[in-house]
Parts: C-alpha cells; sequence; structure tokens
C-alpha cells in the first residue's frame, strides 16, 4: 500500500521526493483530493488552483529528474493566505469589495516560493482584512476547526492554520498583525511564527497595518518552519521596512534543538502573562500544559527565570489605537474608482464620486472593518490625535523597553500563546472585546517587532482542545525560536508518542474523505 503523503511533514515529503518513493505531481494531487473531500466541511480555502499547482509539480519532477533543484522544498506543496497578491489568482482579503480581483503581480513571499518551487495549492480563509481572532469575519463564511467543526479556529489566517490542521496542506503561509499565526496554530494543534518585524518582506502583503503586519510559516512541525522561513525570509529592496542583513541558520537551529539539551539557555517567564500575573480568563487547563513545558525546558538544560513587563497591561489598549488608524489610513485606497467592487447607489443617476464611494464601502466592507475604519479615523482626527493615537505611540515605546529589560536577564521569554483553547463559533461574535482578548499574549511582540513562535503544548484537560506554548526572542535572533522550539517539541513528542496531530483530532474529517472516496470509486 502506498504511503499517506497528506499524513507527512514537509521535511519527509522532501526526503521521500529525494529518494525517489513519490512525485511532486502524486503528492500535490493527493493533497488536493484531500481538499476535495474535506474542505467543504473545514472551508480552510477561498480559491483552489487544482491546474496551476499540477502544472507546477510537474516542473519540479522535471528538475528533478534533471538534476537542477531550486530549494530544499522544491515540489513540496504549499497554501497561501488570500492576503498576498498571487498573479493569476484571486486575491480578496476575505472581503466583498476584492471580489474576483486578480492581482497582476505576485507579492515578494509567493514570488519566493515559486523561484524555490513549492507548487501553490490555493489561497486561505481569513478574517477580512486580517481583522479578526476567529476566522469568522471572512464575507465568505467561517473556516472551521479540524478539532472540533463547531468550534473556531483562531484569526485571521484560520484558513491557513486549519489547512494544515485538516492535513489539506503541509505548509502555509500566514500574516501575523497581533497574532494571527500563532493564535491559531495555538487552537490548531500547529507551529506557527512571527518572524522579526522587516525579516520577511511585505511588498505585495495588502496592508492591515504597517508597522505590525508581517509574513511567516504555518506548520506542523518546528523544523518545516525553520525550512519555509529560510525560503520566505530575506532582505527584500521592494520593501523599505525590510532588513538588509542576512537570516540566522534557522534549520541548524531547529536540528541542534532537536537533538540536543538547553544547557546554559535562561528563559524568562512573563510574570503578567503567566498564573498569577493578574489576569483572568485564563483557562485553566492551558496554564497546567504551559507549566508542563516550562519543566521540559527546565529537566532539557534552561534555567528560569521570572521577568516583569509591566507596561503589558496596556499593550492590548495600545495595539487597539495604533492598528485602526493604520488600517483606516490603508483601507482609504478601496474607492470604488481604481479596482476592486463598484456600487451605483439606488435612486441616484446622477450620483457623485462621493456617492458610489458610500455606497460601495457600505456594501463591500463588514462590520468589523467599518468599526475599526471608524475607530481608527476618530483616533487621527484633529483634536484627539495627541490624545489618543499619539499616547499609544508612547506606550509602545515603553513595551519595546520593557522587552529590552527582559531580554537583559534572559535569552527568550515564555508565555501561554492564547488564554484559552478554540471557543465555539458565534460565541463571542456580539462582545468584540471578548474576542479582542485572546491577542492579550501575542500583541506585544508586534508592538515591540520581535519574532515569536508558537508550539503545541498538549490537550487542555477540560474540553481536550490543543494549547500553545509562545517563545519570544530579540529581533533578529529568530534561531533562538527554533531551537527552543524543537527542543521544547521533541521532549513533548516523547510525553505524547508522537506528533500531537497524530492523535486524530480529525477523525469526523476523514470518515467524511472515506465516504467521499468511497462514493468516487463506486461511480
Amino acid at each position: 500500500m502506498s504511503r499517506d503523503w497528506t499524513r507527512a511533514t514537509a521535511a519527509e515529503i522532501a526526503d521521500g521526493l529525494a529518494a525517489g518513493e513519490t512525485t511532486s505531481v502524486e503528492v500535490t494531487q493527493a493533497h488536493l483530493d484531500r481538499i476535495a473531500a474535506v474542505d467543504g466541511a473545514v472551508h480552510a480555502f477561498l480559491h483552489v488552483d487544482a491546474d496551476g499547482a499540477l502544472a507546477q509539480a510537474a516542473e519540479s519532477d522535471a528538475r528533478r529528474a534533471a538534476g537542477s533543484l531550486l530549494s530544499p522544498l522544491d515540489g513540496v506543496p504549499i497554501a497561501v493566505k488570500d492576503v498576498l497578491a498571487t498573479e493569476g489568482l484571486p486575491t480578496t482579503c476575505g472581503s466583498r469589495i476584492l471580489e474576483g480581483w486578480v492581482p497582476p503581480y505576485d507579492a515578494t513571499v509567493v514570488r519566493r516560493l515559486r523561484a524555490a518551487g513549492l507548487p501553490i495549492l490555493g489561497k486561505t480563509n481569513m478574517d477580512e482584512f486580517a481583522m479578526g481572532s476567529s476566522t469568522e469575519h471572512s464575507a465568505y463564511g467561517p473556516t472551521h476547526n479540524p478539532w472540533d467543526l463547531d468550534r473556531i479556529p483562531g484569526g485571521s489566517g484560520g484558513g491557513s492554520a486549519a489547512a494544515v490542521a485538516a492535513f489539506e496542506a503541509p505548509l502555509a503561509i500566514g500574516t501575523d498583525t497581533g497574532g494571527s499565526i500563532r493564535q491559531p496554530g495555538a487552537v490548531t494543534g500547529t507551529v506557527g511564527v512571527k518572524p522579526t518585524y522587516g525579516g520577511v518582506s511585505r511588498y505585495g502583503l495588502v496592508a492591515l497595518a504597517n508597522s505590525l503586519d508581517q509574513a511567516g510559516p504555518v506548520t506542523r512541525t518546528v523544523l518545516d518552519a525553520a525550512l519555509l522561513h529560510e525560503v520566505i525570509g530575506g532582505h527584500d529592496p521592494l520593501d523599505s521596512t525590510s532588513i538588509d542583513q542576512p537570516l540566522p541558520a534557522l534549520v541548524e537551529a531547529a536540528r541542534q534543538g532537536a537533538a540536543g539539551g538547553l544547557s546554559g539557555l535562561r528563559v524568562g517567564v512573563i510574570t503578567e502573562l503567566a498564573a498569577g500575573g493578574g489576569q483572568s480568563g485564563w483557562q485553566a487547563g492551558v496554564m497546567s500544559r504551559f507549566q508542563e513545558s516550562v519543566d521540559l525546558l527546565v529537566a532539557a538544560g534552561a534555567e528560569v527565570v521570572e521577568v516583569s513587563c509591566p507596561s503589558f497591561v496596556h499593550a492590548m489598549a495600545t495595539y487597539y489605537l495604533i492598528l485602526p488608524a493604520e488600517a483606516s489610513s490603508n483601507l482609504a485606497k478601496f474607492d470604488a474608482m481604481r479596482y476592486g467592487l463598484r456600487v451605483w447607489p439606488e435612486g441616484k443617476p446622477e450620483a457623485s464620486a462621493e456617492d458610489v464611494m458610500r455606497a460601495t464601502r457600505d456594501a463591500g466592507f463588514g462590520d468589523e472593518v467599518k468599526r475599526r475604519i471608524i475607530l481608527g479615523t476618530y483616533a487621527l482626527s484633529s483634536g484627539y490625535y495627541d490624545a489618543y493615537y499619539g499616547q499609544a505611540q508612547k506606550v509602545r515605546t515603553l513595551i519595546a523597553r520593557d522587552f529590552e529589560a527582559a531580554f537583559a536577564r534572559a535569552d527568550v521569554l515564555v508565555s501561554p500563546t492564547a488564554p484559552t483553547t478554540a471557543f465555539k463559533l458565534g460565541e463571542k461574535l456580539d462582545d468584540p472585546i471578548a474576542m479582542y482578548l485572546n491577542d492579550l499574549a501575542t500583541i506585544p511582540a508586534n508592538l515591540a517587532g520581535v519574532p515569536g513562535i508558537s508550539v503545541p503544548s498538549g490537550l487542555a484537560d477540560e474540553d481536550g482542545l490543543p494549547a500553545g506554548f509562545q517563545v519570544l526572542a530579540p529581533a533578529l535572533a529568530d534561531d533562538r525560536l527554533y531551537r527552543v522550539g524543537a527542543a521544547l517539541e521533541a521532549a513533548l513528542e516523547q510525553k505524547w508518542g508522537g506528533p500531537l496531530l497524530a492523535q486524530a483530532p480529525t477523525l469526523g474529517l476523514d470518515m467524511l474523505a472515506g465516504a467521499r472516496n468511497s462514493t468516487t470509486e463506486v461511480n
């Protein structure tokens, strides 16, 4: 019986391709079949490019036969969040206002994926313009968590995380503005990485908040994330925020962490984000898995110290002034004049450009987008700029200083990734503040521009759903994330007897896929 390549990691697929055990066309087709079988229930994808992916896979197989591979991941398929421009493929940002828009160019991240030979399976669902923590704010319907289809997969990049967790793709690209890679990783049992701000190009990424957005890997293992990060990272002259420095040796760090201990490493537990830090609403099972993970790091040789970052308690208020302000400015370009949706106001045959713009933005933007545009426009308005946006930028500086002080005492900082496991679909839609609290632990890293990773830490006792363990490192020290993350992953897998996702979280989906395959065979 041939191997089920949808259950293999990206590194395992790459090894299988190198050994001649399979082909990129076979692997890509297997993932397309999986998407066809289960994505009706998960809704991880907004657009699937079967023909394009298979054509790219065939090109990869031809290169392999000629001995001219482009990268270690050449031939391994990938999914891309629908916020990155893809030439020839729709890019909607989960919004009606961009429905049907096909960019004439690739984002730099996408261009680097193509240049490395990764077939692109399609574009994944997301909260509209990346505004949300549950992927319920997509104009095209919510994504469902493969662990429990009645629960959210996190957001805004829930589509990418769900695609990886449901074995529809071995790799995916997400974007993280306040936790939109790491929080979905935590609630779907996947690995999510937010690189150092400027470490991965933002060119072609439809901006939510320019000073916060960062693209990064979504995978099932830390090694896979390191392999993907090395493909997409590095300086880009097309992005003025890109850092002109080489990436650290990320894959080497991941292999080192998995193989060896953490002797001499100082791990700082953030008081404000851990048990006893005065936070309410933190799920007991999440905190239990967090403490167990800290104990495993100690067993691996790490030294644990407690650090305080007092300004972190203001991070959420700061974020929800800076982000809406930048979003309000960025979304002004969707004016119905240049591209995207255009709605003519009813009953106004002689409508002005302003009338058309008003009607289009009313029809094209969802409630959450409108909410944040209003907040941001108010914060930037005359008479309020200094009181709100200006003050928020000052607090942002204090948060960055807290990080500097903490990293003087510890090599990495750790916390739970999200306060709770995945909540029920619809549970928090009518309470935006409760929704925003899901990013409590992830927001500080975006405000300071430091890198972070979420690694699965186990299942919460209350509901048997995944929890996440967050590791943060100083800017440009992304390799530390991979060393610590891989060491923790290895220790946890030894404890569990294998990867977390191997504990059959998708039994219902597998039954659905089996029924579909059975029907297909009969027909």
